[in-house]
């Protein structure tokens, strides 16, 4: 009889383990996926430092003069575009036409006249999204163009904070991730299920907690 029930108890114990491992495989899968989009963002963003900093090393007189003369947003981003593919390695027939329906932390999605929205977009090496943006503002601590990186292109979810990172560039050249210069209680709030998650894109990379 005790041998019967110690065989129960034991069945029992494996059945309960073996249902906790299968309630955290997906969810240790998950964290582990979007850890490694994370990794991926610092990397881009690190070389994005690089590839800014080569661009005003080579950038000649009449570059500069051609970003003053430009007439409107879609000259500037034109120009700035140009100089960026050779540095991205994309071209005109890397210009993204299949449908990608970005979405923000909270569920809702990107519209077409919100400040996040990209209409230039690109398929960019390892598989990336590429977003570009001229946002010029008369004022210099303004950004002047922000960017797009989906760090798995097409495939899902498709959400900032999640697999979609962004920065800012601005006119002098320096660049930062969205979110930079926000209080901390406006990153934490904003980098949630209740945000928009563009701001992780700053968070995690001064060591915010990652949210599954």
């Amino acid at each position: 009889m005790k041998k019967h029930f110690w065989k129960i108890e034991y069945s029992l114990t494996i059945f309960v383990i073996f249902a906790v491992i299968l309630m955290l495989i997906p969810t240790q899968f998950i964290g582990s996926k979007e850890a490694a989009y994370i990794s991926k963002w610092n990397e881009t963003f690190h070389k994005m430092e690089y590839i800014i900093t080569a661009m005003q090393a080579q950038a000649d007189a009449e570059i500069v003069k051609s970003f003053k003369n430009a007439k409107n947003n879609e000259a500037r981003e034109t120009i700035m575009m140009t100089l960026l593919k050779p540095y991205l390695r994309i071209t005109e027939y890397d210009e993204l036409t299949k449908k990608y329906n970005p979405h923000f932390m909270n569920g809702t999605k990107v519209t077409s006249d919100n400040y996040y929205h990209f209409e230039s977009l690109y398929l960019g090496y390892n598989g990336k999204i590429i977003g570009f943006k001229d946002i010029q503002d008369e004022e210099a601590f303004l950004p002047a163009f922000i960017m797009l990186f989906d760090m798995n292109g097409l495939k899902g979810p498709n959400i900032w904070g999640k697999d979609i990172f962004g920065l800012n560039i601005y006119i002098d050249g320096k660049i930062n991730p969205i979110g930079a210069g926000w209080e901390i209680s406006e990153l934490q709030k904003d980098c949630s299920e209740d945000g928009t998650g563009v701001s992780c894109s700053h968070y995690y990379r001064i060591g915010g907690e990652f949210k599954e």
